[in-house]
């Protein structure tokens, strides 16, 4: 009796053919798992499968990482664009069945999604109770498709234009003391008067200098103080306690700018080249945008639409 498996139908293929084009976005099989929702060993078996059926190797493994083969890659660049129509049109036919439902993945920074995106979660889930939402801060800028992100919160001035952004507010750098912090040590009325203060850099490769502009004038300040760090919300802290003057991201500094714990200084010159000038969600091109992706970038821009202006005002 043979012990030959028989072939599998082209038709029996859709479903490792996708798990293909998955592997090649995310670049794993863990994640590819975990982006379809099955075991590690299932989409090993699919991969096999389809290696099997086609009689050539699709995916070469490492100890350390996946790579595709020449004919693998070529099979994913024939194909990726017919499962990316079938997602839209799927995506579509649900839209058009009524309440919006479906996973959807954030990604946004850390000191701004737990200030600003967070918040807006409970009103958007009392709109729209059929849609799930994971939410991943972090302050790496992850790619989108290869992380499997449906959309991202950014603070920039230059969104990327191979994706959809749609700017939420505009947003400012602030130069930042407390009050107590003024009585102590006095308030510089230039700039370069910043090189003999305790500044609080955020933490960047090589020396702190910050830059700023006044009526075409340029400025570099050399600037040092007891503490680095790489999050607003420890520097705007540090300020709150007295330690020094940091530049501070407008909607991290804005509850304590209004009860009046922190004030702005050097209002007259523009800090510049540190922060973005304004809060985009940026999400993947496509033909049509996933009802989930329109539904809260909307909710975020109505709830973001007036910025932070009024805060420092």
């Amino acid at each position: 009796m043979s012990t030959t498996k028989p072939e599998l139908r082209n038709e029996l293929l859709w479903g490792q053919l996708h798990a293909l084009t998955v592997i090649a976005q995310v670049g794993s099989f863990t994640k590819a798992a975990q982006r379809l929702s099955l075991s590690k060993a299932a989409i090993s078996q699919r991969i096999a499968d389809l290696e099997r059926a086609m009689g050539v190797q699709l995916v070469a493994r490492t100890t350390r990482s996946v790579r595709l083969s020449e004919a693998g890659q070529r099979l994913v660049e024939e194909t990726e664009a017919s499962f990316a129509q079938i997602t839209r049109s799927l995506a579509e036919a649900r839209d058009a069945a009524g309440q919006p439902r479906g996973l959807l993945r954030i990604t946004a920074p850390v000191a701004l999604g737990r200030q600003h995106v967070a918040p807006q979660l409970e009103s958007f889930f009392e709109l729209y109770p059929e849609i799930r939402i994971e939410l991943d801060l972090s302050d790496r800028l992850v790619p989108l498709a290869q992380e499997g992100f449906d959309l991202a919160i950014r603070h920039t001035s230059a969104p990327p234009d191979t994706h959809v952004a749609v700017k939420l507010c505009a947003s400012r750098a602030l130069l930042l003391a407390s009050t107590s912090y003024l009585k102590k040590r006095g308030e510089p009325g230039h700039p370069i008067e910043l090189a003999q203060h305790a500044c609080l850099p955020y933490l960047r490769p090589g020396p702190a200098v910050w830059l700023f502009e006044r009526a075409g004038e340029r400025l570099k300040v050399p600037v040092q103080g007891p503490l680095r760090a790489g999050n607003s919300e420890v520097l705007r802290d540090a300020v709150l306690s007295g330690l020094g003057i940091a530049l501070l991201p407008d909607f991290s500094a804005a509850p304590a700018l209004r009860a009046g714990r922190l004030k702005e200084i050097l209002p007259d010159w523009r800090p510049a080249g540190f922060f973005g000038d304004g809060i985009y969600a940026i999400h993947p091109w496509s033909s049509t945008t996933p009802r989930p992706v329109r539904l809260f970038t909307e909710h975020l821009k109505k709830a973001l639409g007036q910025g932070f202006e009024m805060a420092a005002g």
